[in-house]
């Protein structure tokens, strides 16, 4: 299911904005600040946010300056109140993806959701044929080999590896892998995807010691470098 991260300190227009998305099939995240809205967006991995200008404690702009620098690639809709053209101009330099004025219709704001969030399932395809130096990874039949010697991967460690290309060069969360791969419903350990990193290196990585693919982002994750 689809997660959207709401950050609007207006309660009336967040309860809303939750009520109608929620309703749509999305699944929904809030924060009432910039500071709360800037931790869900690290630690929860949403697939779009919704992102007021005007906020508590951090401001919007602030929070999408500070997520691109994080290379950050979550796509951002800025919502304010403000409608001059530098405003605006200001917000998408930033990084946002799209900007929309209050008021607005709700239809719109689906309207836009819905684009950009066709664009993005575009632009990360699933992966199904992959070259990583010298090995070919086939994630349909479920094959690697580097030249003719086959890799043997398990089908977590396919998972693991397939999500990572799927999102290369952006910091993947160790908690948004345990997520995807494991699901809502089971809870394995962080350390439980350390483990399989280590072993993932082993297999792909010409120097697991010194890997060129697969980098640790310490404290957060681990981000995928072709």
């Amino acid at each position: 299911m689809t997660k959207i991260l709401i950050i609007e300190d207006d309660k009336e227009l967040l309860n809303g904005l939750i009520d109608n998305l929620t309703i749509e099939g999305y699944s929904v995240i809030s924060a009432e600040d910039g500071e709360n809205g800037l931790e869900l967006a690290r630690k929860e991995s949403p697939d779009l946010i919704i992102l007021d200008l005007m906020l508590p404690k951090l401001s919007g702009q602030e929070i999408c300056r500070i997520l691109r620098e994080e290379k950050n690639l979550t796509p951002i809709i800025m919502l304010t109140a403000k409608g001059s053209e530098y405003d605006k101009v200001k917000g998408l330099k930033l990084g946002a993806d799209d900007y929309i004025t209050k008021p607005f219709s709700l239809l719109e704001l689906l309207a836009r959701i819905e684009a950009i969030l066709r664009r993005i399932k575009g632009e990360r395809a699933e992966p199904e044929v992959y070259k990583i130096g010298d090995i070919t990874v086939d994630f349909v039949r479920l094959e690697a080999k580097r030249g003719n010697k086959e890799i043997k991967l398990s089908p977590k460690e396919f998972s693991i590896l397939k999500f990572l290309i799927k999102h290369q060069g952006e910091v993947v969360r160790r908690e948004a892998l345990l997520r995807e791969i494991w699901g809502y419903n089971v809870f394995p350990s962080t350390r439980t995807i350390d483990n399989f990193i280590v072993k993932l290196r082993k297999k792909i990585e010409k120097n697991p010691d010194k890997p060129r693919h697969i980098l640790t982002v310490h404290g957060v994750g681990y981000k995928f470098i072709p």
